[in-house]
């Protein structure tokens, strides 16, 4: 009888701090409208082709000529080396991937979210050139999906806060 009390006073001191879930009404709640509404400018390059596609996949962008944003992004992709060997050959490298992105409103083109988004990687170099340009290969799939899900997720809460407080 105890644990039951306790558990509904805490259900009850929780549905009071004001905790939502952000996808509320599934896919045809407000949010999931909102963010299929976002289509996605052209990102150069083929670390923006990869963040380009991901994010189409996240948000589920309709493509049915209903847009209300844009999304505009620029990428930094960088390759440092270090770790260097007595004969100053370098051991490992270091992938960066930052993502600068607006979204921009349709309706009045101004900006409405401005922000960014990043991640690295560690890369080994090895004595095969291939193993290590295949490693670069990946770690950019990687990091594209790691920064794609870090606007998504940026780019929902922003829809909670705007479009699903109304």
């Amino acid at each position: 009888m105890m644990r039951t009390a306790a558990l509904a006073l805490a259900l009850f001191v929780l549905a009071g701090c004001g905790l939502r879930p952000v996808y509320g009404g599934g896919g045809n709640g407000a949010v999931a409208t909102t963010l299929r509404s976002v289509t996605v400018a052209p990102i150069e390059g083929q670390s923006g082709w990869l963040v380009r596609n991901k994010l189409i996949d996240r948000l589920g962008e309709s493509g049915s000529g209903t847009a209300a944003y844009r999304l505009d992004v620029k990428l930094d992709d960088n390759i440092t080396s270090f770790g260097l060997r007595s004969d100053q050959a370098a051991t490992q490298e270091r992938r960066t991937l930052r993502a600068r992105y607006q979204l921009v409103d349709l309706k009045n083109g101004m900006v409405v979210l401005d922000a960014t988004a990043g991640s690295d990687a560690g890369i080994d170099i090895v004595s095969s050139e291939y193993a290590t340009v295949a490693a670069e290969q990946t770690a950019l799939e990687n990091l594209a999906g790691i920064v794609a899900d870090q606007i998504a997720a940026r780019l929902a809460l922003y829809a909670s806060r705007t479009v699903g407080a109304k």
